[in-house]
């Protein structure tokens, strides 16, 4: 049995994801199950928050997804780092939402 953390296809989980992702093996061998796609979903998503409140909830909120056999994030745009495909129309949307909101 490896240590090694499998990651996502864009990004790599910080610390805090990893320590509760790894702190329940049921959830660890969930994660584990999901494709890289999948993991990178819930890394973005996590990654994607601006406080670390939010973060945290966002953390719990993947191990509880993962439990309820989510392989994806609940109600997420998707990763718009991705440079295999262009950004699909929802994700043009959220954006241009942000750009405007950095003005």
């Amino acid at each position: 049995m490896t240590n090694a953390f499998l990651h996502g296809t864009v990004h790599e989980a910080r610390d805090d994801l990893q320590a509760a992702v790894r702190s329940d093996p049921a959830i660890l061998a969930l994660w584990e199950k999901l494709t890289p796609l999948g993991r990178n979903e819930f890394i973005c998503w996590v990654d994607d928050a601006r406080q670390a409140a939010t973060r945290q909830r966002r953390i719990e909120r993947t191990c509880d997804e993962l439990r309820e056999g989510k392989k994806r994030p609940c109600c997420w745009a998707g990763c718009i780092h991705r440079t295999d495909k262009a950004p699909g129309r929802w994700q043009q949307a959220v954006l241009i939402d942000k750009h405007k909101k950095t003005r």
